[in-house]
């Protein structure tokens, strides 16, 4: 056994090309005596999460702020100046997703084969100068331009943040990380409110929407500046990390993690891409993406025409909307935590937090409440952004092979991007302010996330049964995780977190 552990680790450090770890410094478990050191895993674990969580926190920020000023942009003049009719305002909150759509997929692969801090930085800088060059536009034809390049832009930040989160992180650290940056997402909402009120106040020849673009997009290009600097990509040009420290963390991840994302050994296999399309866990996932983004978008761009609707003006509507980034800022952090201290919590978690926009929705529709309570039903909509994180946390942690992630990655936000393509669509300009179809919509969505959340659930826990029940019989994992890119198909000792 020691030989076969020793043959493997040698291997690896020919790939890596620095010393890893040897026969005398293996353990009889498999792994070197640096992993049985709590005081270094402590230390380590605490470099790793204050170097990455505050860029990646920060980038999500700006990620869902520069999508959201639309809707502040909409109360302060926008579809005037810009001289929007009909659906027009619906098409330019969805061709974003377009451009999202058409680049996801060839921005996985880019992922896996560029250095992927340079790459995420680059395209931070390119969205920043989009935003801005956003307050340029005067028709449809311009705004509608913008969006998809910037859809196409952003594609990259999800995807990249999912794939570095699993290559630094162990399957039981990766939700509470992953909670941890796309709750920037629910916080960047928050900034966007505050900066919108102040903003909309501003008079001069350059309108309040205006300038919401110019602030925010400089703000994010000069991000991604400090970002080319200062995301690593990856464990082994980190320069924050001692060659200690990289050994323990490369040594943590290949046996706790999601198997190895080198990009050095990192090949496109097409057997992984392929059995991850007749995987039924894709297309769970797939649906729960799709169900809780057509909600999704049409409240983040048209949240504050609705808020007008009841009663608010367009000022008051950017501080009104600022409990539900509250709520929904706290709701993915909390859930996140729990999907990590819980192994087997994750998909009751998601049912928890679409239940309450389920109720929300059904106020809303109802035309027999008061607008006061309609805000309460409003804000009970808050919680429902927490169920994608919490998908993506799963996600990570139930896939193995490095083609395979990023292949589930792209389907995810292929699904991602259908929904919110969708979602504004369902807020006809004749409805308004009610908007009865869209709440409809949205109350059948987030009910057919509880189906899904469950259905995968019964899933996993049989693959996990069907596991267990091999591994009794004899059946030991097809490769070696050191040796050869697996899949948590071929990985039978793997079981399944729900």
């Amino acid at each position: 056994m020691s030989k076969k552990m020793s043959k493997n680790a040698e291997e690896l450090q020919e790939v890596l090309g620095f010393p890893l770890t040897t026969s005398s410094n293996l353990s009889s478990s498999g792994y070197s005596t640096s992993q049985n050191d709590p005081i270094l895993s402590r230390r380590v674990l605490r470099k790793i999460d204050w170097h990455l969580m505050p860029i990646m926190f920060i980038t999500y920020n700006f990620n869902f702020i520069d999508k959201v000023i639309l809707s502040s942009a909409a109360v302060f003049g926008l579809r005037d100046d810009t001289h929007l009719v009909g659906q027009q305002y619906s098409w330019v909150s969805s061709v974003f997703y377009f451009g999202y759509l058409g680049w996801t997929y060839p921005t996985t692969i880019l992922i896996q084969k560029l250095p992927v801090g340079r790459y995420v930085s680059i395209n931070t800088v390119i969205w920043g100068f989009v935003v801005a060059c956003t307050a340029l536009c005067t028709n449809f034809g311009g705004l509608i331009s913008a969006r998809f390049l910037l859809g196409m832009v952003e594609s990259t930040t999800t995807p990249a943040f999912v794939y570095v989160t699993s290559m630094w992180y162990t399957r039981e650290e990766i939700p509470v990380r992953t909670g941890t940056w796309f709750a920037g997402n629910s916080f960047g909402g928050f900034v966007a409110s505050v900066l919108a009120y102040a903003i909309g106040q501003v008079e001069g020849s350059v309108a309040p929407w205006q300038w919401l673009f110019i602030i925010f997009g400089v703000a994010t290009g000069l991000w991604g500046i400090i970002m080319l600097f200062t995301l690593p990509d990856s464990i082994e040009s980190s320069p924050f990390l001692s060659e200690e420290e990289k050994k323990h963390v490369l040594d943590k991840v290949s046996q706790e993690g999601m198997g190895k994302t080198n990009r050095m050994t990192s090949i496109w296999r097409s057997e992984q891409a392929i059995e991850c399309l007749i995987d039924p866990k894709t297309w769970l996932f797939f649906g729960i993406s799709i169900c809780t983004q057509i909600p999704n978008s049409g409240t983040q761009n048209f949240g504050n025409l609705v808020l007008e609707g009841f009663g608010f003006t367009s000022l008051q509507t950017t501080l009104v909307g600022i409990p539900s980034s509250f709520i929904s800022f706290f709701t993915i952090l909390i859930t996140g935590w729990l999907s990590g201290k819980f192994n087997n919590l994750t998909c009751y978690l998601i049912v928890l937090v679409v239940l309450a926009p389920v109720a929300g929705s059904a106020l809303i529709y109802s035309t027999k409440v008061s607008n006061g309570v309609k805000l309460f039903a409003y804000y009970l909509l808050a919680t429902g952004p927490g169920a994608l994180p919490l998908s993506m946390s799963l996600m990570s942690t139930n896939y193995k092979g490095v083609t395979k992630k990023m292949t589930v990655t792209a389907i995810l936000f292929i699904a991602y991007c259908a929904g919110n393509i969708a979602g504004p669509q369902f807020f006809k300009t004749s409805e308004a302010p009610t908007y009865s179809t869209a709440f409809c919509s949205i109350m059948i969505c987030y009910a057919l996330v509880i189906v899904e959340a469950l259905g995968l659930r019964l899933y996993l826990s049989w693959m996990n049964g069907k596991r267990q029940q091999s591994v009794e019989n004899g059946a030991t994992t097809k490769l070696n995780d050191l040796e050869e890119d697996t899949t948590d198909w071929q990985s039978c000792n793997m079981l399944y977190r729900l």
